[in-house]
């Protein structure tokens, strides 16, 4: 094997690791691919030289691609307000796909925080929090001391503090509430809906580019309720089951068209944040997957 067969070769292994990293940090499946394009283009460039340590190498790489992308979207985020949310990542219920996206899972409600981040605190809490990276190296890449890479970290840790968990086991139940909140809307039950939510919940809507049904997020039970059931007698009879980045959730459409992904964060039985993505760019993988 030639030493860029050989270098592709270990790039493809890290694969799924990198994948994971740019996904969490960008918060976008095509802005992750494209990262990880750069990433492959500076490794064909570098050829390093020891193959057996090129995964901190390639994190370190990929971080600063990261870092740098983040930086260069703060201000086009600006014209979202709170309205901007992830791409999301869909499987169908017992499906092949479930889990692996389950197994992989970052909740729309994590990434949604990880956004209200600074480039800085976001890199620093991913690769620490998540993948383990020391604080050593975490600090050559944001230009920082590894003191204040702890700090960065830390200032992220007590923003994310506040998501609720979603353990893997509450699958069944969470389908469960699905089905509720899903039969509740169908129906226009507001009783029903109102008995889901929890009395904080949060709803968040993203269309990208297109006219704006609200100014920034709904919250509590009531404005939450009325919302779903304005929307209700046309949304409700195309939407489907699904797992949405690992947890409950929706496609609304017809087979073969869809016009949005509603993820659902639940706690404590009830549904704590509702977030429906509908921006049509954001879209394509789940249609390309066939839904």
């Amino acid at each position: 094997m030639d030493r860029r067969a050989e270098l592709a070769h270990e790039f493809e292994r890290q694969g799924p690791y990198l994948r994971g990293l740019a996904y969490r940090m960008l918060g976008s499946i095509a802005d992750a691919e494209d990262a990880l394009q750069e990433c492959w283009l500076r490794l064909d460039r570098a050829q390093p030289d020891d193959v057996a340590t090129i995964r901190p190498w390639l994190t370190t790489v990929l971080g600063r691609i990261c870092l740098d992308q983040l930086r260069a979207r703060r201000s086009r985020r600006e014209d979202f307000g709170n309205a901007w949310l992830p791409e999301p990542v869909v499987a169908a219920y017992d499906s092949p796909e479930e889990d692996a996206v389950r197994a992989d899972a970052v909740g729309l409600a994590l990434l949604v925080v990880l956004e209200t981040l600074n480039p800085a605190e976001r890199l620093a809490f991913v690769l620490h929090d998540v993948f383990g990276v020391p604080f050593d190296q975490v600090a050559s890449i944001v230009g920082r001391s590894p003191g204040a890479a702890r700090q960065l970290a830390s200032r992220a840790r007590r923003r994310v503090r506040h998501v609720p968990p979603e353990p893997p086991d509450r699958a069944p139940a969470d389908r469960g509430i699905v089905d509720s909140f899903l039969a509740a809307a169908r129906g226009g039950d507001f009783a029903a809906l109102l008995e889901l939510l929890d009395p904080e919940v949060v709803l968040r809507l993203d269309v990208g580019d297109g006219p704006r049904p609200m100014s920034g997020p709904v919250s509590g039970s009531r404005p939450v309720a009325d919302f779903l059931r304005s929307g209700a007698p046309i949304f409700a009879p195309l939407c489907r089951p699904a797992v949405v980045n690992g947890g409950p959730g929706l496609v609304v459409g017809p087979a073969g068209r869809v016009v949005g992904v509603v993820g659902l964060t639940l706690a404590g039985g009830r549904i704590w944040e509702i977030d429906i993505v509908a921006d049509p760019a954001k879209l394509h993988r789940v249609r390309r997957d066939g839904w």
